[in-house]
């Protein structure tokens, strides 16, 4: 929670120097400046404040390095509940010791999902152009869109298909701009969406090959709290769960259960 007593911007550059000390293990003046714009007597002042508040065992100045060294036992400012993600303290190093892969732009024109989400807010089925990926052509059909979920990585759309007569997962992103978008009202009673309502458990482990050390790998690099990692998702997302995760493809560390 925060400190009553410390004014907003000092709080926020305190919280940055329990960050710094807590994962990284280090901290000088000039990476606190260069953050947040302020003078080398400001730095200075944080610092102190910092050194006064912060429980046992305290930083200590390291006359070599030129920076604040956390000891192995740093526990912090004692009403910092919440540190951070020590992967966004690394993204924003000022180093090039971090390196990411691009990840894919999947921006939906606003034009279009403006009518897909009127359509479910009103009740609506819409015309549009989609690009189906098993036949590679562009289809018009209508859609009685109902239900958004996302995968993770990409938005979906869940919908009645008129043409199919059955329900689907559409990606926003392939539907045409420059599709009709005639709507109208739904004069027929859908059928229930059975994989949509439907919750399933999964259960995953590790995999059943993998030696005692490895499993136990495996089970802190997924955030497993018991042997078996369990949680409910709906049944229509079951295929993302098994493409997204890697199951049951070569150099899998997970199964399920």
């Amino acid at each position: 929670m925060n400190d009553s007593k410390i004014k907003p911007a000092m709080y926020a550059r305190l919280v940055y120097l329990d960050q710094c000390l807590t994962w990284r293990g280090q901290i000088n003046r000039k990476e606190l400046i260069e953050r947040f714009g302020i003078s080398s007597p400001q730095a200075a002042i944080d610092l102190r404040e910092y050194l006064e508040r912060v429980a046992e065992p305290k930083p200590i100045y390291d006359t070599v390095r030129k920076c604040y060294v956390a000891d192995h036992g740093h526990r912090g400012l004692p009403f910092v509940q919440n540190i951070g993600d020590p992967d966004e303290l690394v993204r924003s190093s000022a180093t090039d010791s971090f390196s990411k892969l691009p990840s894919p732009i999947r921006q939906c024109p606003p034009f279009v999902m403006r009518q897909l989400y009127q359509a479910i807010e009103q009740q609506l089925k819409l015309e549009i152009d989609y690009v189906s990926m098993s036949t590679g052509l562009r289809q018009n059909q209508w859609i009685a869109p109902a239900n958004f979920a996302s995968d993770g990585e990409r938005l979906h759309v869940r919908a009645w298909s008129f043409h199919h007569q059955d329900w689907r997962d559409y990606l926003p992103v392939r539907v045409s701009p420059e599709s009709s978008f005639l709507s109208d009202q739904i004069k027929q009673i859908l059928p229930r969406d059975d994989e949509w309502e439907d919750l399933i458990e999964v259960r995953l482990q590790p995999l059943s090959n993998l030696s005692d050390e490895q499993k136990a790998a495996v089970r802190l690099e997924y955030g497993f709290i018991e042997d078996v990692l369990s949680f409910e998702i709906r049944k229509s997302l079951e295929f993302y769960i098994e493409r997204r995760w890697g199951l049951n493809r070569p150099g899998a560390r997970l199964e399920r259960c």
